[in-house]
C-alpha cells in the first residue's frame, strides 16, 4: 500500500497497520519510534494509570498539538483513496472522533458540550522545561470493545528524565483532587458532585448541641494531628465512631460538613464513601478491596452510611477481620452511621477498637426547633412578600415537639408550595406532599447548601400584602398568629404530618 510522501514514517506505519489483521499495535508503533528517534529513550505508558494529556490539563505541564485537524474524522475514512486530503501540519496525522458529553444537571440549563476522542495524534510536550513528544494511539487490537487500550508513547532525551515525568503524572492521577471517591457496583468512581455538596456545607450552619458538635470536631482534627502521638504510645494510628439516632437529624449533614473541614487541611484528607458492597465477586471482595483502597489512600475518612443494611451477617466477619486483621489501617479514620443502632451486631456497635465512640443524633429540642426556625427565618430574609417574626419562630418550635429536623424541613417546605399555589389562585386543599420527609437529611440542618428552589417560588410573584418581613417591634404574647399566613400553612403541614406520624406507629 502506498502513502502520500508528507507523512512522517510513524504516522505511515499506524495507517499501514490499522488497515491490516493486527497482532500487538504497540509493538508496531515501538518499533516505528526507535526507527524515527534512534537518540532518544521511548517510555511506553498506559493512559489508564498515567494519563499524560489531563496531567498538563491541570497546569504541570505543557502541551500542544504537533498537528491540528480541520476535518472531522467521521467525514474522513482512513481508505488509501481519502489519504490525500487528511489534515497536515508538521507532517503528522491526527486522527480524532468527536465524543458528546450531556450536562451533568439539565435543570441548569446547561446543553453539554463536544469533546475530542483521540485516536492517534501526536503533541509536543514540555515538563520542568525539558522537552518531549508524545504520541496518543488506541491500540484495541480486536473487534471487543473491553478492554480500553490507549497508550501513551513518550520520547524523551533521557530514562531519567522521561521517567521522572512518568512517576509525577502516575502519582498525580493516584492523587483525589476535587472529589470524593465513591464505591458503588464493585467499582470506584470520583464524585466530583458530592465533593461540591460537601464543600457547601459548614459547621456554622449545622444546628447540633454545641457541646456535642465542639467534641465531634475535636475528636476528628485530633485524630490527624496525633499520629506521633500514637507512634510514642505504641497504639495503632486508627479510629472509628458510629452516628446514630432517628432519621433526618443531622448525621449526613455533619458528615459532609467534616468532610468540608477535612479537605481544608494541608494536606488535603480525601474522603472515600462506601455506597454498597454489590459486586460480581461477591461483598467479601468488595470489603478486601475497599480497605485495600483506604490504606492506599490513608490518612482518609472512610464513610460506611447506612452501617447497619451494609454489614449483615454474611459478611460480618470477614469486615471484622478488615479491621482488626493483621494489615495495618493506619490513617483510617471510619465513621459509619445508622438509624438503628440495635440492629448492629454487638462485634460492631460495644466493642471499642473497632468502633471506639458513639455519637447520638436525637431529635431536636425546643431550643433547637427554634434555632432551626431561625434558619428558614435567615432564607425568607431577602423575600418582602412572607412575613416571619421572630415570635413565630418560638411557636412554631412549641408544635413541631417530636420532629426531627428532616420533618420540619417538610414543613416549611410544603407550606411555602402551599403559598405559592394560593397565590396562583390553585387549590390548595391538599397541600401535603407524597414525599417522604426521612428520604434525604442532607440540608435537614445546614442552610450551607445554598437555596433550594423553595424560597424562589415566592420571587417575582404578586402576593397580597401579608406585611412586612421581619417585626422590629416585639409582639405581645396574645397578638393573633393567624394572621400569618406562614403560621397558617405552617400549622396546617405540622397537622397533616403528625397524622401521618400516627398512621407510621
Amino acid at each position: 500500500m502506498g502513502f502520500p510522501s508528507w507523512l512522517d514514517s510513524v504516522s505511515a506505519e499506524y495507517l499501514k497497520h490499522s488497515s491490516a489483521p493486527r497482532v500487538n499495535t504497540e509493538v508496531q508503533i515501538a518499533q516505528s519510534l526507535r526507527a524515527a528517534y534512534p537518540e532518544r529513550y521511548l517510555a511506553i505508558v498506559p493512559s489508564q494509570t498515567c494519563d499524560l494529556l489531563s496531567y498538563a490539563d491541570s497546569g504541570w505541564a505543557e502541551c500542544s498539538e504537533a498537528c491540528r485537524p480541520s476535518l472531522e474524522s467521521q467525514q474522513l475514512g482512513l481508505e488509501p483513496a481519502n489519504l490525500e486530503n487528511l489534515p497536515q501540519m508538521g507532517n503528522t496525522l491526527s486522527h480524532r472522533v468527536k465524543v458528546y458529553v450531556p450536562p451533568s444537571r439539565r435543570m441548569d440549563g446547561a446543553t453539554g458540550e463536544l469533546r475530542d476522542d483521540v485516536i492517534f495524534d501526536k503533541f509536543d510536550y514540555t515538563w520542568n522545561g525539558r522537552g518531549f513528544k508524545l504520541f496518543i494511539a488506541d491500540g484495541r487490537d480486536g473487534s471487543g470493545a473491553y478492554p480500553a487500550r490507549r497508550t501513551s508513547y513518550l520520547v524523551g532525551d533521557d530514562q531519567k528524565t522521561t521517567d521522572a515525568l512518568i512517576l509525577a503524572a502516575a502519582q498525580f492521577q493516584a492523587e483525589v483532587h476535587n472529589a470524593v471517591l465513591v464505591y458503588e457496583g464493585g467499582e470506584w468512581t470520583r464524585s466530583t458532585a458530592l465533593y461540591e455538596s460537601a464543600m457547601k456545607a459548614s459547621w456554622e450552619a449545622v444546628i447540633l448541641d454545641e457541646g456535642m458538635k465542639k467534641a465531634l470536631i475535636e475528636d476528628h482534627m485530633a485524630f490527624f494531628d496525633s499520629r506521633e502521638k500514637y507512634r510514642l504510645l505504641g497504639v495503632p494510628w486508627k479510629r472509628g465512631v458510629i452516628y446514630y439516632g432517628p432519621p433526618g437529624n443531622g448525621k449526613t449533614i455533619s458528615i459532609k460538613a467534616m468532610m468540608h473541614s477535612l479537605y481544608d487541611r494541608t494536606p488535603p484528607v480525601p474522603t472515600l464513601y462506601v455506597r454498597n458492597l454489590v459486586t460480581w465477586a461477591g461483598p467479601e471482595a468488595a470489603i478486601k478491596d475497599i480497605f485495600s483502597t483506604a490504606r492506599q489512600h490513608a490518612p482518609c475518612y472512610l464513610i460506611f452510611e447506612d452501617l447497619d443494611s451494609l454489614i449483615g451477617d454474611s459478611v460480618r466477619s470477614y469486615f471484622l477481620n478488615e479491621i482488626d486483621g493483621l494489615k495495618a489501617n493506619d490513617g483510617i479514620f471510619m465513621v459509619g452511621s445508622t438509624n438503628h443502632l440495635d440492629r448492629l451486631d454487638p462485634g460492631l456497635s460495644k466493642r471499642p477498637s473497632r468502633f471506639d465512640r458513639k455519637y447520638l443524633f436525637p431529635n431536636p429540642d425546643t431550643s433547637q426547633r427554634e434555632a432551626y426556625c431561625r434558619f428558614w427565618q435567615r432564607k425568607l430574609s431577602g423575600n418582602d412578600d412572607i412575613a416571619f417574626p421572630d415570635l413565630l419562630c418560638k411557636a412554631i418550635a412549641e408544635i413541631t415537639h417530636g420532629f426531627s429536623y428532616a420533618y420540619m424541613q417538610e414543613a416549611f417546605v410544603a407550606a411555602l408550595l402551599a403559598i405559592a399555589r394560593e397565590d396562583d389562585g390553585s387549590d390548595d386543599s391538599g397541600s401535603d406532599t407524597d414525599g417522604d420527609p426521612d428520604h434525604d437529611e442532607t440540608s435537614s440542618s445546614s442552610g450551607s447548601e445554598g437555596d433550594e428552589g423553595w424560597v424562589d417560588i415566592m420571587k417575582g410573584k404578586k402576593h397580597r400584602h401579608h406585611g412586612k418581613h421581619h417585626d422590629k417591634k416585639k409582639g405581645n404574647d396574645d397578638e393573633d398568629l393567624d394572621r400569618y399566613i406562614l403560621w397558617r400553612e405552617v400549622k396546617n403541614q405540622v397537622k397533616i404530618l403528625r397524622e401521618g406520624m400516627a398512621k407510621e406507629d
